[in-house]
């Protein structure tokens, strides 16, 4: 196949009228036109312009294919705006995927206000806890709740992940309030099967990290879910304030020994690194951010 760039530059030839003219506007030396033309004559094996001290003419041949490329150089031209458009104004299709808990709790309802600031972007999102391939499935951003974001992408902090040790009040009124880590083993304790601390449930104190034995009658393998059981009164467990901000704010839950608990996560919207980030991928991530706040929202009086 021959080089486009070969055919854009004879098509700016002939608009032009001269190989000044066409370096010129293309911003490019006179001689690499004069080059670019005479490989073009060579592949074709046709010569395509008549040259003169004064002016340039086309041959018959060049005159056929003057036609072909001011089509090509036009499709070039019009794909450049499209593009230049979507990186100025945020436009298009974005694809989005996000962790089961946060996507369906933050990510989902905040949709519908940013798609009113943005009419013209349109959203895929896809609501899965396994891991994807960004490049190889197409999205442009993927929001995870991680200690470890992928060093190949560009990851924004959104929030930090704070973990609450909490039940209900009639829990706590029924079984006593623990006043220390190591109370826990008097405890029903509800366990997140994928957070990798099964049977052990490790905090932070004055002498650093204790690892408290814990068992209990239900383990599950989703935030929102396990928040659910806990709300039923069925026992105690460790949870993202981001899944029960609101049950603390309203004293449904319970917090203790908030004390022992570090950050240890955050939620990161990740992105693959480019000179030119898409404007619908910034205006996206901005939005999240701003309506999230620097304390977020289910954190403030939790």
């Amino acid at each position: 196949m021959q080089d486009l760039n070969l055919f854009i530059i004879f098509a700016r030839v002939v608009e032009s009228g001269s190989f000044a003219e066409a370096a010129r506007r293309m911003r490019i030396s006179r001689s690499a036109v004069s080059k670019a033309i005479s490989k073009l004559e060579k592949s074709l094996g046709a010569q395509l312009l008549n040259r003169s001290t004064r002016v340039l003419s086309l041959t018959e041949a060049g005159a056929v294919l003057a036609e072909h490329s001011a089509h090509i150089l036009d499709e070039a031209e019009q794909a450049e705006r499209v593009v230049n458009s979507l990186q100025a104004e945020p436009r298009g299709m974005l694809k989005v995927s996000a962790s089961v808990a946060f996507g369906t709790l933050h990510v989902a309802p905040a949709l519908a206000d940013f798609l009113s600031r943005y009419p013209e972007i349109r959203i895929d999102l896809t609501i899965t806890d396994r891991p994807v391939d960004l490049i190889g499935e197409g999205y442009d951003v993927i929001i995870r709740v991680t200690n470890e974001p992928d060093l190949n992408l560009v990851a924004r902090k959104l929030a930090p992940v704070r973990r609450k040790l909490c039940a209900t009040p009639q829990y706590f009124e029924k079984n006593g309030v623990p006043q220390t880590p190591e109370d826990l083993i008097r405890h029903n304790c509800l366990d997140y099967t994928l957070s990798g601390e099964q049977g052990y449930w490790n905090f932070t104190g004055p002498e650093g990290v204790i690892a408290v034995p814990v068992s209990g009658t239900l383990r599950i393998n989703d935030d929102d879910a396990l928040s659910q059981a806990v709300l039923g009164g069925l026992g105690i467990a460790l949870l993202p304030t981001f899944t029960v901000g609101k049950d603390l704010q309203s004293s449904k839950l319970q917090a203790v020994l908030s004390e022992y608990i570090p950050v240890e996560r955050y939620v990161y919207a990740c992105y693959l690194p480019s000179r030119h980030v898409p404007a619908k991928v910034r205006s996206f991530i901005e939005f999240l951010l701003t309506r999230i706040g620097t304390v977020p929202y289910w954190d403030q009086d939790a």
